[in-house]
């Protein structure tokens, strides 16, 4: 089984002076350094970070940026840049050495890529960038990038009560999105009570983790939560609440079925439901701190992406700051269904 990542707190810094810089640069070096990279690599990482930041600070529109330990491999740091503009038309150019432009992180891409153990980018003139990249120590497997997920809390809130955790077994990949009732540190307590009980019975079925998470938040606010694994060619999908599940691709997407209740408190029969997952299809699950408006046709080359870009493009693209807000998406694992 892989490791079983969350609670998380995502802390997105604003890149509107030189100071969040610094900022980021300092807390992606404690990462590092608690990772056992290198003095090397810890350099070099500060140095991308550095140049990622610096870049929305000069040109992006409300950029952006959140360093964390990767999702799927918690000794690999991961750092999420994104902005509203202006983006870039020729992202492979601005990948090349020497390329400048007034474009957000048109100058030094080049370099960045190079320095990092993987990135990617996805940005529309006019609408914005998203940059994800990684840094893993010499030796270390790099995450398979098969599943990732973003928090963010309301307004000014320290705390997210909105959480996901994810684990892996083999060709499945099993993820949990609870959104706690209400907002602050009382809604995160129930939020971590849901991963505290999903880390103990990821290996059952969705339709038992969620019965689970049913009774044992009954000691808390509660809250609305989902329960996908995701398989080779299918998706085995539980909820209970609002937590919103697609299968989605550049075309389209189909929505998968919760019931209502709040859990740790109400809530009707329980039911598990099975999806086809068409070649190419992702799964997204997200709570109601995202629109159900957004459409993957708005944001051509999004969903070819991998997993943290795309949660990061439907954070800005459907993301509402008036309610904590959690998206995850699940790529299937290549293979045999």
């Amino acid at each position: 089984m892989g490791a079983v990542t969350g609670p998380r707190v995502d802390d997105w810094i604003r890149a509107e002076d030189p100071s969040a810089v610094g900022a980021v640069r300092r807390k992606a070096v404690g990462l590092a350094e608690a990772a056992g990279f290198d003095p090397v690599l810890v350099g070099q990482t500060a140095v991308a970070v550095s140049e990622a930041v610096s870049n929305l600070v000069k040109h992006a529109v409300e950029g952006t940026a959140m360093v964390r330990p990767h999702p799927e491999a918690p000794a690999t740091v991961e750092l999420i840049c994104l902005d509203r503009g202006p983006g870039m038309a020729d992202v492979a150019r601005a990948l090349r050495d020497g390329y400048s432009t007034s474009g957000t992180l048109g100058i030094g891409l080049g370099a960045i890529s190079r320095i990092a153990s993987g990135y990617d980018v996805h940005s529309l003139p006019g609408r914005g960038t998203v940059l994800a990249m990684y840094f893993t120590a010499t030796g270390t497997p790099p995450p398979p990038l098969r599943a990732s997920g973003v928090t963010r809390p309301i307004g000014e809130e320290p705390v997210s009560g909105d959480s996901f955790a994810i684990v892996r077994s083999g060709p499945a990949t099993t993820v949990l999105v609870c959104d706690g009732l209400g907002h602050g540190h009382i809604a995160a307590q129930a939020s971590n009570r849901a991963v505290e009980l999903f880390r103990d019975a990821s290996e059952q079925e969705p339709l038992d983790i969620v019965a689970r998470l049913h009774a044992g938040m009954s000691g808390t606010r509660g809250g609305a939560v989902a329960v996908a694994r995701v398989e080779p060619g299918g998706v085995s999908y539980a909820g209970l609440g609002n937590v919103s599940g697609w299968v989605a691709h550049a075309e389209g997407r189909q929505g998968m079925v919760s019931v209502p209740g709040i859990a740790g408190h109400r809530g009707g029969r329980l039911r598990q439901y099975s999806y086809e997952l068409p070649p190419y299809a992702i799964v997204i699950m997200h709570t109601d701190g995202l629109t159900d408006r957004w459409d993957p046709a708005t944001v051509p080359g999004l969903f070819a992406r991998t997993p943290a870009v795309i949660a990061a493009g439907l954070m800005r693209e459907a993301g509402s700051r008036r309610d904590d807000a959690c998206v995850v998406t699940v790529r299937p694992a290549r293979g045999a269904r």
